[in-house]
This record gives C-alpha cells, sequence and structure tokens, in this order.
C-alpha cells in the first residue's frame, strides 16, 4: 500500500506502522515536500509501485480517515478485471472533495 501524506505526517507514520505490522501487509508513505498536485505522491512512490509483478496496488490519500474496506476492495477489483478500482462515498457537501459521476447499476 502506498499513503500519500502531507497533514501531521509525523503522527500518521506512527499510527500506520502500527497497522503495517496488525494487517501484516507493507505500507510505503509518500510525502510531498511542495504541492505537486493529486497524483504527485503517486508520482514520488512510482518506484515501490512498478516491480514487474503486475499485482494491484492500493493508493489512498489521507484527507479522511475511515474505515476502508480494503480486503473487499482487492477481491472486486480482481474479480472485474478491470484496470482500476476506486473507493467512493456520499458526503452532504461534495464541494470539499469532488464528485463521481457513475451510472447506478454499477
Amino acid at each position: 500500500m502506498v499513503l500519500a501524506i502531507a497533514y501531521r505526517a509525523e503522527v500518521m507514520e506512527v499510527f500506520i506502522k502500527e497497522w503495517e505490522e496488525i494487517l501484516g501487509v507493507k505500507i510505503v508513505l509518500s510525502h510531498e515536500d511542495e504541492p505537486m498536485g493529486t497524483a504527485g505522491p503517486l508520482k514520488l512512490a512510482e518506484k515501490y509501485l512498478d516491480d514487474g509483478s503486475g499485482e494491484p496496488f492500493f493508493v489512498l490519500n489521507s484527507d479522511v480517515i475511515c474505515p476502508y474496506p480494503m480486503k473487499e476492495m482487492y477481491e472486486a477489483h480482481k474479480a472485474s478485471g478491470g484496470e482500476g478500482t476506486i473507493l467512493v462515498t456520499k458526503v452532504e457537501d461534495p464541494s470539499k472533495y469532488g464528485v463521481v459521476v457513475m451510472d447506478e447499476n454499477n
């Protein structure tokens, strides 16, 4: 997993390391020194993502902390055969986060 972090990165690092051990997964933290846009931390983490295996990877922005259904997302992604899978949720005021337009059946 790659986590793109900025706000209170040092606090997140301690928390993430604890969960890395609990979940038994490798979590890489990608931190921008200067804002690079939405995908900037992903570009910074590219060296961790392209290992030639073709295996899926998680990319998370820590704008919102909530329980993510990682195992279910991984399984749904693998079953779909898609190139990418995005987790979204409804919020009262999407102007703070952005809007995803999607088909109600998907």
